[in-house]
């Protein structure tokens, strides 16, 4: 029975390993802003932007390529039972406003955040914060452990992710069907129109984690990401503009 256990403890802890990796990668010299999304066309923008997948990684990965259209300069952001993250770590920078345009030509048909075989987004913004693992819970810092010890990384203790789902009331809060280290705020239009999208980081880390500490961190990194490995389903998604302001008396 124990062993049994046991085994249910390791196999959680690779799925929240899986849920929250790939968002950052070892050895990384974090800047102190944040950089456009911007270099040449048919490109991915350069460092400090990169690419991140997951550990040893055999799925196919999500494509980020530069495009010009008619509004400018956009990231073509292209998921095909796929998965990965453009991420660009920061020094800690204090949480402020993050600013962007996105848009859907092709939404995941199903795409579900409430389920493990649904959890995949055709188009994210996410904010990693510098929470204190004292501030998670005890379980979920015993499966952070057990998912470290795993893949031989450090895993994120707090990631807020804007997730482009119009299935969804505006503003919803939804824990990531793997991890609650990781909880999205559900956002969207109608498909193949542009949104701009304006959050305060600091007001959305208190009403995503705020029942764990009021206290908001320092920011890891920003990602913009896309993944269809659990539906198996193809998504293809903008964003243009993307920028971090400070907050005012912050």
């Amino acid at each position: 029975m124990a062993q049994t256990r046991l085994a249910a403890r390791v196999s959680v802890a690779g799925r929240v390993g899986a849920a929250v990796m790939g968002l950052l990668a070892p050895g990384w010299v974090a800047a102190t802003n944040l950089a456009p999304l911007s270099g040449p066309p048919g490109a991915q923008p350069p460092a400090p932007w990169s690419f991140v997948g997951l550990p040893g990684q055999t799925l196919p990965v999500t494509r980020f390529v530069l495009e010009r259209q008619d509004t400018g300069l956009v990231l073509r952001v292209q998921a095909a039972a796929s998965y990965g993250n453009l991420v660009h770590e920061l020094k800690g920078l204090p949480a402020g406003w993050l600013s962007w345009r996105w848009r859907v030509d092709q939404p995941l048909a199903s795409a579900d955040l409430r389920s493990r075989e649904g959890d995949d987004v055709a188009l994210k913004v996410c904010a990693l914060f510098d929470m204190p693992r004292s501030a998670v819970p005890f379980m979920e810092r015993q499966l952070l452990r057990l998912a470290e010890s795993r893949t031989g990384e450090s895993l994120p203790n707090a990631t807020l992710c804007y997730a482009w789902d119009p299935s969804w009331p505006g503003g919803n809060v939804v824990p990531n069907a793997y991890s609650a280290r990781v909880r999205y705020i559900t956002l969207g239009s109608a498909p193949r129109t542009w949104q701009t999208v304006r959050r305060d980081l600091a007001a959305d880390f208190v009403m995503a984690f705020g029942a764990e500490t009021t206290r908001v961190p320092g920011l890891l990194a920003i990602a913009v990401g896309a993944d269809a490995d659990n539906t198996r389903g193809e998504s293809l998604g903008y964003v243009a503009d993307l920028h971090l302001e400070p907050a005012p008396g912050r």
